[in-house]
């Protein structure tokens, strides 16, 4: 896999609004559509506009209800994912008590064989036994609410004694299966200066996430506290104050009294600029968009949350958010967004955006809370 690095958002180049405008009952519901989304989703998935609709409004409701039907769940709450079929939240339980409360909330329920505070353990458990002599045919692995189980992904014909030693090694921890997938190996998405609409730290190019109050947050691998950036122009724009990778993969910067932050994700002409206005999670099978100085705006589905993702020598990354998005050298740092919701910043992957690829990216809700910042809201 590979990090991508990208551009930094400056306040001059979008105009934000100074007052509420009333919205019709429609405007309402596609206010909180990336403009740009809904074709994109009919590309990508097959869908009519009017499908697509349907689909980003029924996943903004699926994840304002995540909170009210995981209290439903108690203790026997096994995780959350989006069922694009039935257009409705799914929620793990192990009891059949814990499903009617789930169900007398809206969600759906599916007894599953783990709560989620026991796959975090199991988890947890396989990053210890792993250790960093990972095999490099190994990508990472995740834990499955559907299963109960931990999944090892392995790349497609690199199965060998070692990765077989590996997996008996991990096995320990408890419920563990193998998956196959593409035999590219993931990396970070760093890359060598280049034009564009970027921030530089070196001689790396690195994409903004999203404005906090003081500055903005991006990917940790970008460079490391107290590391200076220059802006698109090459002039003076901040500090990183703190940074975290490998492990993590986020790091905010401060900005210069020259530089301001504002809540916008930007389209790079193929959409138009978005209005960040919260950061709600979006569960597993939501649609997802991202916005980098490289590929620019691309958009696939949420395909897998706290994964554990290998880069090699000795570099993993856990807590990853999986994504169908694609992207390439110079993406790093740069916004994952849902709807209206920021979902966090783009860490690495494989593949690239002619042929097709898997990204993942950092959480945003962990980075604002590692450092106790504050997202810039519209």
């Amino acid at each position: 896999m590979k990090v991508l690095a990208v551009a930094v958002l400056v306040a001059s180049a979008v105009a934000v609004p100074t007052q509420a405008i009333a919205a019709t009952p429609d405007q309402a519901d596609q206010r909180h559509a990336v403009p740009g989304q809904l074709a994109a989703m009919q590309a990508d998935f097959g869908l009519t506009e009017q499908q697509a609709k349907e689909r980003l409004k029924s996943e903004l409701a699926a994840t304002k209800l995540v909170p009210a039907a995981q209290r439903a769940a108690g203790a026997a709450f096994g995780g959350t994912w989006y069922d694009a079929a039935r257009q409705k939240l799914v929620v793990g339980v192990t009891t059949s008590a814990a499903a009617v409360a789930v169900r007398a909330t809206g969600a759906e329920a599916s007894v599953v064989p783990a709560t989620a505070k026991q796959l975090d353990q199991r988890q947890a458990a396989v990053n210890k036994l792993a250790g960093k002599a990972v095999p490099a045919a190994v990508s990472g692995w995740t834990a499955d609410p559907k299963t109960g189980s931990v999944v090892v992904s392995v790349q497609a014909g690199k199965r060998s004694a070692a990765v077989d030693a590996f997996v008996a090694k991990v096995a320990k921890a408890g419920a563990v299966t193998v998956q196959e997938v593409a035999a590219q190996a993931p990396q970070t998405f760093a890359a060598g200066t280049v034009g564009g609409d970027p921030y530089y730290t070196g001689n790396v190019r690195c994409s903004i996430g999203f404005s906090v109050h003081g500055g903005y947050v991006t990917a940790g691998h970008c460079s490391g506290a107290g590391a200076r950036t220059r802006g698109w122009d090459g002039s003076n724009q901040g500090v990183f104050r703190g940074s975290s990778f490998p492990g993590n993969d986020y790091a905010w910067v401060q900005v210069d009294s020259g530089w301001w932050t504002v809540p916008v994700v930007l389209g790079w002409g193929q959409v138009s600029d978005q209005l960040v206005r919260g950061s709600w999670e979006a569960p597993i099978g939501s649609s997802v968009c991202r916005s980098g100085s490289t590929t620019h705006w691309r958009c696939g589905a949420i395909q897998g949350k706290n994964e554990t993702v290998n880069y090699g020598n000795g570099q993993l990354f856990y807590g990853a958010t999986k994504t169908s998005v694609c992207a390439e050298g110079g993406d790093s740092g740069g916004s994952f967004i849902t709807g209206d919701q920021a979902q966090g910043v783009t860490s690495g992957g494989w593949g690239n955006c002619s042929s097709g690829g898997q990204t993942w990216f950092q959480p945003i809700n962990e980075i604002l809370g590692a450092y106790g910042l504050s997202l810039h809201t519209a």
